[in-house]
């Protein structure tokens, strides 16, 4: 029972970044959230270097041993969520990719000539 608080975070982490990653992209809002994120990400990791034992608290807080093991469970979502972007943009690119090698094939049609004997 003590690791609920670390079951429900996990999973809630995992539930917003999939809403997240779910939703269309390209948008000044979408791109200013990922910034953000980040720098959220960037502020934890050197809060976690220099108070090392304030992280242990936290992760013995949410039910999780110690504080390594809950950098873990964090690295696993956010190296997830880097998994998950990388791969919807690469499906996009592959389309745009597509689209452009069709558009090109149709302005480059050479046709045949024909030999009017």
């Amino acid at each position: 029972m003590d690791q609920l608080i670390i079951k429900v975070l996990l999973i809630a982490a995992f539930l917003i970044l999939a809403i997240v990653l779910l939703r269309p992209t390209g948008s000044a809002r979408g791109q200013a959230l990922r910034t953000i994120a980040l720098v959220m990400l960037l502020v934890v990791a050197i809060f976690a270097i220099v108070f090392p034992e304030i992280i242990n608290n936290v992760a013995v807080a949410v039910g999780v041993g110690r504080g390594a093991d809950l950098l873990l469970y964090g690295l696993i979502v956010v190296f997830v969520a880097n998994a998950v972007t990388t791969a919807r943009k690469r499906r996009e690119q592959d389309k745009q990719i597509t689209q452009l090698a069709r558009q090109l094939a149709l302005d480059t049609v050479h046709y045949p000539e024909t030999n009017n004997d």
